[in-house]
């Protein structure tokens, strides 16, 4: 089986520094509500390195429940990436991810975006209350025990999620920590867990790299508004591919290779996904133009993150056992 590109290039730029990799434990204090090239690194890391840290919940709560934050996502970082600069690329591995309290909230009601206005108008019951949940670590599961809500509860597997990370945004901009766009964000994808690798563009000296949003687990599409937001532990490294440029995140696991769009309409977050899935199928796996529009039409694949956030984000992936031989 050939060797991928970007494995290559990714090799090249980290073999060294890997020899004098370090292990960052950090614990945040300070917390921000925007992706912005203005808040000052938490931390600065070497490509290679690995950093054991936490982030609190979307409300600002934090591990021993405690508020120590306002609320919109309030994001841990911003990471310093030393030797990354604007053109290149980034690529967040998420090591480890765990829950680490043992409740969680969410909403409850279907949102505006997700329905036809009808079943709005028709609601019985309107209140928008907020459910609690208990998270069993030791049986990896997390249980609605709110009867109220619903006779006998819902128990449902862990599944611990990110649904915010990202780098500063290009032109000097501060985005709202809620939004998902090319520099990732608040993408809410529902497998942004641990094993992934996330590539994201370098648009500011240092990349800037933010985390942030953990969700004991969340429904594709996020169709009430939430996951189940808790907080976590978080264990991840960056690697730096040089002179990589990228329009929108892209994502690899075991089985997929997969892009992040971001945008409204939701036909437009297609669109970026599925034109930013083809390039990279050319330019990093020996496909054709031609050849790569062939083998999406017939073997790509699509899930809606979310549809909630000012943004819509949709995933374009291609299952790797699905890729020619080269």
């Amino acid at each position: 089986m050939k060797r991928r590109v970007l494995a290559l290039a990714t090799i090249v730029v980290t073999a060294s520094a890997l020899v004098r990799a370090e292990t960052h434990q950090f614990v945040p204090t300070v917390f921000y509500n925007t992706y912005s090239f203005a808040h000052p690194p938490a931390l600065r890391i070497k490509p290679g390195d690995r950093v054991v840290t936490k982030t609190i919940d979307a409300g600002g709560v934090d591990w021993n429940g405690k508020t120590v934050a306002s609320g919109g996502n309030p994001e841990t970082g911003p990471f310093y990436v030393e030797g990354a600069e604007p053109g290149d690329m980034i690529v967040v591995s998420i090591e480890k991810l765990e829950t680490n309290r043992s409740s969680a909230y969410s909403s409850s009601l279907l949102a505006p975006y997700t329905v036809d206005p009808q079943a709005i108008a028709a609601r019985t019951d309107r209140d928008p209350k907020r459910t609690t949940w208990t998270i069993d670590k030791a049986h990896a599961t997390v249980r609605l025990d709110q009867v109220e809500m619903q006779p006998g509860g819902i128990e449902l597997p862990l599944k611990p999620m990110l649904g915010c990370i990202g780098v500063a945004p290009a032109r000097k901009e501060a985005i709202a920590t809620g939004v998902p766009g090319n520099f990732g964000g608040n993408m809410d994808y529902a497998s942004m867990g641990a094993g992934v690798k996330l590539m994201l563009p370098v648009n500011e000296p240092g990349a800037l790299l933010f985390l942030g949003d953990g969700h004991a687990r969340m429904g594709e599409g996020e169709v009430v508004g939430t996951g189940l937001e808790t907080s976590m532990d978080v264990e991840f490294s960056v690697a730096l591919v040089k002179n990589k440029t990228i329009g929108w995140p892209r994502l690899e696991t075991d089985t997929h290779v997969m892009v992040l769009g971001s945008a409204r309409p939701l036909l437009e977050a297609f669109q970026h996904a599925t034109t930013e899935l083809q390039k990279w199928l050319v330019a990093d796996y020996g496909l054709t133009e031609r050849g790569a529009q062939i083998l999406m039409g017939q073997a790509a694949e699509y899930e809606i993150a979310n549809v909630v956030d000012p943004n819509f984000t949709v995933v374009a992936k291609i299952r790797k056992a699905m890729m020619p031989r080269r």
